[in-house]
């Protein structure tokens, strides 16, 4: 059993006992988290495709860290005028492990 969902603006594909980052999400380590934008959920070689959502899905996960990601060096350059600038970004990020995909019921 696999399961679409959108989180901070982009899709993951999701199965029991996945480990993912996604975009920060608030709570603590080991709080539960419930993720109610399903977009598919694929059971048994049954496809549910919700318009734009599944009804009633849900995605039930475990907060195992928040972190921050990778630096990414940001650098610009304007030549022959001598203009130039360097910055860096960390995304924060969450670790998840879905524990569970219910469709509510059905």
């Amino acid at each position: 059993m696999f399961a679409v969902v959108k989180t901070g603006g982009k899709q993951y594909r999701v199965e029991a006992g996945m480990v993912l980052d996604v975009d920060s999400l608030p709570g603590n380590v080991g709080e539960q988290v419930q993720i109610a934008d399903v977009l598919l959920v694929c059971k048994d070689d049954q496809i549910t495709v919700g318009q734009p959502l599944v009804e009633g899905a849900t995605v039930a996960g475990e907060i195992l860290q928040q972190k921050r990601g990778p630096k990414v060096i940001v650098f610009k350059k304007i030549r022959r005028h001598g203009k130039r600038w360097k910055k860096g970004h960390r995304q924060e990020l969450t670790r998840l492990k879905i524990t569970d995909i219910s469709l509510g019921g059905r």
